[in-house]
């Protein structure tokens, strides 16, 4: 993208020395002081382009460490450079043509020369400006921007003084100073929009709609809870946001990171290349459950808990809970945990809450084990069908495997269950199922289960 910019601009600088030679032979030929503004306009065009060529090539060098933002604003600062230089012209321009006025009418000669000039620079800015408009749009560039402005400015004042020439042809010959005074009019507004603009972008000011379209692209994202703040400047062509979104804090880390990359993928379809970097924040939502707070005070303890219970009593509440803690720990270590889990539940979900934490032991670490012969195998998946067999809810024991580890046997088991029943219905007679076998085979220390429902 920097080369096309690079390019667009070296031709615009071949293009305005072209004309501003042509417009200086035609204003000696002529003596028109609407041709010399124009010429006058034309070379200064010869200097600004320069000044973009030279702007374009550093603002597509990278960012580092002294310009964190990139080097984008240095188009900004030729943008306002120009914006000078049509000022001068305007100033200058428009005095002369004043004085001359006030000094009486002065007669230009008819010059085939200056409408020869005229025509053709006339079609050279209409194919310059709309070129580097394109550009311009394509690339976000402010200097080819101001470049093309500064066509677009010697298309209208090229016109201007055409129609001054003309007039004074026809013996009206003030016709060629109130042309000179139309340029510089022109010149001096087309100079004070770019002007504006330009100083809007070295002020960071937004551009108009910028922050509402990056909330609303934000807040469009799955996850989002609030979009807390947004700012946003543009320097050049790239836009850099920096967006504060809150999230329900019961998720996890996971899915927090997900929301703040789909945002930046969100924000860069809409504006590729943009930098963006997102903060969340973690509230409470007002649809939060009890068990929700419950689990997330055990996930930020980072404590496994399972089975917990919550019952109304009144205007209090009792909450009952399992938590699991390495079964060779100290009971007085556990016993600490345990108090301390209790402390932040109750401190979470109010006073007058009632909390009871049973231990259960926790395998820390992974077993060592190996698998059992086939034969064994087969022996115990025999004894499993047996124990089932006096079940009504449990059936079809299959893909049982077994492993030894230190202790004994640990085994796992499928089975199928009818599936219009509930979980705790299932897990209470998976349970029952479980305890059998440990009882009929004592070498077993622990039976995994699987129940799926039959199939249809």
């Amino acid at each position: 993208m920097s080369d096309i910019k690079e390019k667009a601009a070296f031709n615009s600088i071949l293009a305005s020395a072209g004309l501003a030679a042509a417009k200086l032979f035609a204003a000696s030929v002529s003596g028109s002081l609407a041709m010399l503004s124009d010429a006058l306009h034309a070379l200064l065009d010869v200097g600004a382009t320069i000044l973009t060529w030279f702007a374009v090539r550093i603002s597509a060098k990278p960012a580092d460490e002294r310009h964190p933002y990139g080097h984008g604003k240095v188009e900004a600062v030729a943008a306002l450079i120009e914006t000078a230089l049509l000022f001068v012209v305007a100033a200058y321009v428009g005095a002369e043509a004043i004085s001359r006025l006030w000094k009486g009418a002065h007669e230009v000669p008819a010059s085939i020369v200056a409408f020869v000039v005229l025509a053709i620079s006339i079609v050279v800015d209409i194919v310059r400006s709309y070129t580097l408009n394109r550009i311009a749009k394509e690339t976000g560039s402010q200097a080819l921007e101001a470049d093309a402005l500064h066509f677009s400015s010697d298309l209208v004042s090229s016109t201007l003084v055409l129609l001054g020439l003309v007039a004074a042809g026809f013996g009206y010959h003030q016709g060629d100073l109130l042309a000179a005074i139309g340029v510089s009019v022109f010149i001096g507004i087309a100079g004070y929009r770019l002007g504006k603009r330009t100083i809007d972008t070295l002020m960071d000011a937004v551009p108009h709609g910028l922050s509402e379209r990056v909330r609303e692209i934000t807040g469009d994202v799955p996850g989002v809870a609030h979009v807390e703040g947004v700012r946003v400047r543009a320097v050049g062509p790239e836009v850099f946001a920096e967006v504060a979104i809150s999230v329900a804090r019961t998720l996890p880390l996971d899915r927090v990171s997900q929301i703040r990359s789909d945002i930046t993928a969100a924000l860069h379809a809409e504006y590729a290349g943009a930098s963006v970097v997102v903060t969340t924040s973690p509230v409470a939502l007002d649809d939060e459950t009890l068990m929700e707070r419950i689990l997330h005070v055990a996930s930020l303890m980072r404590r496994p808990v399972h089975h917990i219970t919550i019952q109304r009593l009144d205007d209090s509440l009792s909450v009952s809970l399992d938590l699991e803690v390495d079964g060779q720990m100290g009971l007085r270590e556990g016993h600490a945990i345990a108090s301390e889990l209790e402390r932040e539940i109750e401190g979470e979900l109010g006073s007058g809450v009632e909390v009871e934490v049973h231990l259960e032991p926790l395998e820390m670490h992974a077993l060592e084990g190996i698998d059992v012969p086939a034969d064994e195998i087969a022996r115990i998946g025999d004894a499993l069908r047996i124990i089932a067999s006096s079940s009504t809810v449990i059936g079809d024991i299959h893909d049982v495997r077994a492993r030894r580890v230190h202790g004994g046997l640990v085994v796992n088991y499928h089975c199928h269950v009818d599936g219009d029943r509930s979980i705790a219905d299932v897990h209470e007679h998976v349970d029952a199922f479980e305890r059998a076998v440990r009882q009929g085979i004592l070498e077993i220390v622990r039976v995994v289960g699987h129940a799926e429902p039959w199939p249809t």
